[in-house]
């Protein structure tokens, strides 16, 4: 691990050097490019050098503990095992810095969410998801750009695709895929019985251009009038677009805005998106088996999340956290949770699970 970090701190150095002489200002590609990858590794290389001092000062604090005794002995290896203690701390640290890093944190991601089992009182709670999740967004400066909205009558939503723009979306978010079930007495019974539904949530990282070619031969966009639950918000003219890509067959809807074009740049944006999923999943088949013990697999048919409404808890199944305050949650306070999720998930990844 040493010899590694030394190696990156020799990049960091000739990086450092690159970027400050006139050569590299001329070309400016090359300069965000070089300036991006120093940017990756300052946080490790010092973290690294705080290491290497505590490491010089640890054992110059033993060999004057050598030369000493008495109660200034005493007081000497008290700091030797405090600097031991801040060693391990930072080699901890440095092993997590040097863990490989998910290509798709850094992007933005496409959020969808699908009423599952349980009628109309999925369609509510797929609502309240929306709802959580938008005000999350809300929290972190998230943009939160809506596609598609498939509300029903009763207020409730079928389908919702939203595509979410700011930092470390994807990386925050990313935990959030798999079935979600919720457990409540639905309003509309009379017996007070507690009913059992389920939504699903997918979150997509956003794909560049350059990753997702799609050929126009392969797909075929149908315009179409949009509208909203029981006819309403008509729109008298054909702004809304469907995009059905026929090698995977992959439908993408978009009806939001009121401009054709908007619609159109929207829907290809979610089709990048579930395409670059597509072909990842396909790609990553071989290593899933070593994957499966990851919090953050992404398995959309696994159930990761129970809310239950009578004992105002939330419970998710993957590291058996449970969490007792249903409102403050479903405003969008998910951070305890997933900060949980992702600590779980590096654990995991350190111990080579």
């Amino acid at each position: 691990m040493l010899k590694r970090l030394g190696e990156i701190e020799k990049r960091y150095e000739e990086l450092s050097s690159l970027l400050s002489s006139g050569e590299a200002l001329s070309d400016m590609e090359r300069y965000r490019r070089l300036a991006k990858e120093r940017a990756e590794t300052e946080e490790i290389v010092s973290v690294f050098r705080v290491y290497r001092n505590t490491q010089a000062e640890m054992d110059e604090t033993m060999r004057e503990a050598g030369k000493e005794s008495g109660e200034m002995k005493e007081l000497l290896l008290d700091e030797y095992y405090a600097l031991k203690e801040k060693l391990a701390s930072l080699e901890t640290q440095l092993k997590v810095l040097l863990l490989p890093k998910d290509k798709n944190d850094e992007r933005n991601c496409t959020l969808e969410i699908r009423a599952g089992a349980g009628g109309e009182e999925a369609a509510l709670f797929a609502y309240e998801l929306y709802r959580m999740y938008l005000g999350y967004c809300e929290k972190h400066r998230f943009q939160w750009d809506v596609v598609s909205l498939n509300e029903t009558e009763l207020g409730g939503v079928k389908e919702a695709i939203v595509n979410i723009t700011g930092k470390d979306a994807y990386k925050r978010l990313k935990y959030e895929s798999g079935v979600h079930r919720v457990q409540r007495v639905p309003e509309t019974e009379s017996q007070g019985r507690i009913h059992t539904s389920t939504c699903t949530v997918a979150v997509l990282p956003e794909a560049e251009d350059v990753e997702v070619n799609i050929d126009e031969k392969d797909i075929r966009v149908d315009l179409f009038r949009s509208s909203g639950a029981g006819g309403q918000k008509v729109n008298k003219t054909e702004t809304a677009i469907r995009i059905t890509h026929f090698p995977t067959g992959i439908v993408v809807t978009c009806q939001d805005e009121r401009s054709q074009l908007k619609n159109k740049e929207k829907a290809f944006r979610v089709l990048k998106a579930r395409l670059y999923d597509y072909y990842n999943s396909r790609a990553a088949g071989a290593e899933a088996a070593s994957r499966k013990s990851l919090v953050g697999t992404g398995d959309r048919s696994e159930r990761i999340r129970t809310y239950n409404f009578p004992q105002s808890r939330i419970t998710d199944h993957r590291i058996g956290l449970s969490l007792h305050d249903m409102e403050s949650f479903l405003s969008g306070d998910l951070d305890g949770m997933i900060d949980a999720l992702a600590r779980r998930e590096t654990e995991l990844r350190l111990s080579g699970e």
